[in-house]
């Protein structure tokens, strides 16, 4: 039996309704899941009709009762009432709506009524003005999940990076630097490619310093935190290594030295694998009990409404996801 899985529609004013209507009239998508929107099923159809394909949203009362297939797509809004769509217009109903559409799948996948979640992406200034304090869906996950030491991953099929720390300033990422979170991101990319049943589990650690810190003349986060967590994860039967610089090391993990980078901060991985697979890349939140993916792009203000949006990212994410839940299944 195929995974369930929920997609969230995201901030309606974003991409997120238009890259559902594209990724939804793939049939390869039902060849790997069964599909369940969160959100709206009435802006879903609009959109549907803007880029001119289908299949049929069916708005259901009940998880339990969604039919699934490429002619007719469930869509679940547990009674939350999206606004009227203004595409590019920042609208706290419209983060308001993104924010509890994910929280209500996080409810599901917690009771096991879907698989995983593949989310599109929430415009954090839009939640805010909600008067949500979350910077993200990972902060959300963390809260809903009881997951509080959850990290960021992005994988692409040739890189995968998983991230010490995540939305925060650079001066406070910096300071999250630690042994024992350093060790966890080791284990938490440890055991993702486990649980993908990635052949090889080869972890390269990124340095913060320029030059790996070069012995301590450039800074002593490589010597004081890093360089003990790879010992730790070692003695634990990690096959891992580093600090490597952070300049070549995404290179190299390319060309296929490694299957998994650490990175130390959110730019210090974002920037490679968004170079290099931006239509292809996918956002997955280790560390929480339950699969979840997304884009690795926002709502995208600039171009919502105007069909140019591409859904490769969500495809990927989609397919991702369904790879994590189709293992845990068995």
């Amino acid at each position: 039996m195929k995974p369930i899985l929920a997609l969230t529609m995201g901030d309606v004013n974003g991409v997120g309704p238009e890259i559902l209507a594209k990724v939804l009239t793939r049939p390869e998508v039902w060849t790997v899941c069964r599909p369940i929107v969160f959100g709206s099923a009435e802006t879903l159809r609009e959109t549907q009709g803007a880029v001119k394909r289908r299949p049929t949203p069916v708005r259901v009362n009940d998880v339990a009762e969604a039919q699934s297939d490429a002619e007719a797509v469930p869509v679940f809004d547990g009674g939350i009432e999206a606004p009227t769509r203004r595409p590019g217009a920042l609208d706290a109903a419209a983060g308001r709506c993104a924010v509890e559409w994910f929280k209500l799948a996080v409810r599901c996948a917690m009771a096991q009524s879907v698989d995983g979640i593949v989310t599109c992406p929430l415009n954090k200034t839009g939640i805010h003005a909600a008067g949500y304090a979350y910077a993200g869906h990972t902060e959300i996950l963390a809260e809903t999940t009881a997951s509080p030491d959850c990290r960021m991953g992005l994988f692409s099929d040739t890189m995968r990076i998983v991230h010490v720390s995540g939305h925060c300033a650079l001066r406070d990422a910096i300071d999250k630097i630690s042994a024992a979170r350093v060790a966890a991101s080791i284990r938490m990319g440890h055991d993702a490619l486990i649980r993908l049943g990635a052949p090889a589990r080869r972890i390269a650690v990124a340095g913060l310093n320029p030059h790996a810190g070069e012995d301590g003349a450039f800074g002593a986060e490589e010597r004081d935190d890093i360089l003990p967590a790879i010992e730790q994860c070692r003695r634990e039967g990690i096959d891992c290594s580093g600090p490597h610089p952070a300049d070549t090391v995404f290179l190299r993990m390319q060309a296929g030295a490694f299957d998994l980078t650490v990175a130390m901060y959110h730019d210090q991985g974002h920037i490679p694998l968004k170079l290099i697979a931006m239509d292809q890349g996918v956002n997955v939140t280790l560390g929480i009990p339950i699969v979840r993916t997304s884009v690795d792009h926002g709502t995208a203000y600039d171009i919502a409404g105007k069909n140019v949006a591409r859904d490769g990212s969500l495809w990927a994410a989609i397919r991702l996801a369904a790879a994590f839940a189709a293992r845990e299944r068995k």
